[in-house]
């Protein structure tokens, strides 16, 4: 086990430090125990480094944090393919790459506010689990990235503004709490065609800052995306249409007649499948025998993986 201390007592004092020192395409797991701190850091997690497992004291006093946006100019001039200004893709504060990534008991925020797209945690790698997190943001907060990628969030707390969970990635989202800060979207799934599954959200919470009244389970970034919530207790800030087509995109403009949005068992002021959307589902019995976590992430199995 590596530790990282920003007072010294550990092997490292950031966190990057700690994640460049490991072997390589390691075969064996490694656990990085990062001390209670604030870590203002931009980490990045290669795909050359797997098999890591990043564990803080506690989501409370375990914080990296970060505040680059869409557009904020990149200090210093160009990055390394010459562009001067930070996008949705580069804005992260932590970005995973690897395969077989743990991330635990940590908070991973963009404090950049409501500034546009601003993302906190971006991942790419496939075999993630992120575990008893909290993740902060406004929009954008989460980016599950790449078609191929399975990632797991077990027990985490997800906050944002507008489709602040989103991507092209297959993900199981299992007793999280997901809450939304202003009226707009939780998600904006792009899932690929062919893929069986998107995002499904099992035994999940859906609460809403005191003023927000008006949220939609979410909205189609492109023509395949498929989102199913599952035993879900959804808030009153959850409209009764549950959906949106996300109409305007002048390149897909029939997003809604290729997207699957599904529920199963919803519960709560915010649960309506009378009023929900006529291309919506409402799954059966024995439909939802499909979606455990073992059959999306394609016989990976998240729970054993420590």
């Amino acid at each position: 086990m590596l530790t990282v201390a920003q007072d010294g007592s550990g092997n490292y004092t950031t966190i990057q430090e700690a994640v460049n020192s490991v072997r390589d395409l390691g075969h064996k797991r490694v656990t990085i125990l990062i001390k209670s701190g604030t870590y203002h850091e931009k980490l990045v997690i290669p795909s050359w480094k797997t098999n890591l497992t990043i564990t803080g004291e506690s989501p409370e006093s375990t914080i990296i944090t970060g505040n680059d946006f869409s557009g904020k100019k990149i200090p210093g001039g160009a990055d390394e393919v010459g562009l001067e200004k930070y996008s949705t893709y580069t804005s992260h504060t932590v970005l995973v790459q690897g395969n077989d990534i743990v991330l635990e008991n940590l908070t991973i925020e963009n404090t950049a506010g409501k500034v546009g797209q601003a993302v906190a945690l971006h991942v790419e790698g496939d075999r993630v689990v992120v575990r008893n997190c909290r993740l902060l943001g406004n929009q954008d907060t989460l980016y599950t990235a790449t078609e191929n990628s399975r990632q797991f969030y077990q027990d985490c707390y997800i906050e944002g503004t507008v489709d602040f969970i989103f991507g092209e990635a297959t993900a199981v989202f299992q007793n999280c709490t997901i809450k939304s800060l202003a009226d707009a979207y939780i998600t904006a799934a792009s899932t690929r065609p062919g893929h069986e599954f998107g995002y499904v959200f099992i035994d999940c919470t859906l609460i809403a800052a005191p003023s927000v009244e008006k949220v939609y389970l979410g909205r189609p970034w492109r023509p395949y995306a498929k989102t199913v919530f599952i035993r879900t207790h959804m808030g009153q800030h959850i409209l009764p249409q549950g959906w949106d087509p996300w109409k305007g995109d002048e390149m897909f403009p029939d997003k809604e007649k290729t997207a699957f949005y599904a529920e199963y068992a919803s519960k709560g002021p915010g649960a309506n499948p009378v009023a929900r959307i006529n291309w919506s589902k409402q799954l059966n019995a024995k439909e939802v025998k499909a979606y455990t976590p073992h059959n999306i992430l394609s016989n990976w199995n998240p729970m054993a993986v420590r």
